[in-house]
């Protein structure tokens, strides 16, 4: 929306009730903070929100008009501070909101093979899991899939780490990622698995047509069982001066590697 509407974006405002917060959401809902998490959540269609809690500049920081009845509260730095996890950079604005919808694989695999999936076994740092939405959205990947027990919830950290690709990568929690990895070979994905004792490096690895890139967590890496349900393995190129590399840059190198190849559908 255009610069001159930035000082339009008001809602009802108010002061915080007792100028504290609960330092946590209401059940079932979300809180997000910071100007590119909410600013997206408040672009995105399919976001329901709930109530805004703001500083007049954090509102005047947004690139775009609220609705003129959406529920937003004016509050200080300080109160802020207290609705979001300790020492979280809100500035001065704090979402709450609505989880967002729950995805399915089908959604994707049918839909646009030249974009990779990204499959992530137990990485559970929700600022890892940010950070690779982010880089998803930032080289076009079609989704990340989670094993729903062992990745984090939806959440302000998280949303805070991708910065605004909450919104815009989908994010599919599966029950058995195993048999998520089996729907991915039946749509005729090739299941790459980044780990560093492979011989082929992931350029060699590499297919023409669709690729879903397997990532495990830092430390223990994949669980056998996900190998075993990999079509090849394939490691990234680094100098012997590092073991490995943080979980999420090896995910936007993955990444960077399928945006720039050849795809044949």
């Amino acid at each position: 929306m255009s610069k001159n509407k930035k000082k339009a974006l008001r809602g009802r405002a108010g002061r915080m009730k007792g100028g504290r917060g609960s330092g946590r959401a209401t059940a079932g809902n979300v809180r997000l903070w910071g100007r590119h998490a909410v600013e997206a959540a408040l672009k995105n269609p399919a976001r329901e929100h709930r109530k805004l809690w703001a500083t007049r500049e954090g509102i005047d920081s947004l690139d775009g008009e609220l609705p003129p009845d959406f529920p937003v509260e004016y509050a200080d730095v300080t109160d802020l501070a207290r609705l979001v996890a300790k020492d979280a950079p809100h500035q001065g604005l704090v979402l709450e909101c609505l989880p967002l919808a729950d995805r399915f694989l089908d959604e994707f695999t049918d839909a646009e093979p030249a974009r990779p999936i990204v499959v992530l076994d137990q990485v559970t740092d929700p600022h890892n899991v940010g950070a690779i939405l982010r880089s998803s959205a930032a080289f076009g990947a079609a989704a990340i899939v989670t094993q729903d027990r062992h990745a984090p919830p939806e959440s302000g950290v998280v949303a805070k780490s991708a910065s605004g690709a909450l919104e815009v990568v989908p994010w599919v929690r599966v029950v058995n990622l195993a048999r998520a990895l089996d729907e991915l070979a039946d749509a005729g994905y090739w299941r790459i698995g980044l780990t560093g004792h492979a011989e082929e490096t992931l350029a060699e690895a590499l297919p023409a047509g669709p690729v879903a890139l397997v990532l495990g967590a830092e430390g223990e890496g994949m669980r056998h069982n996900i190998q075993q349900h990999c079509d090849a393995l394939a490691r990234l190129p680094i100098t012997r001066d590092i073991e490995s590399l943080n979980v999420s840059n090896a995910a936007a190198i993955a990444l960077y590697a399928c945006a720039t190849r050849e795809f044949e559908g």
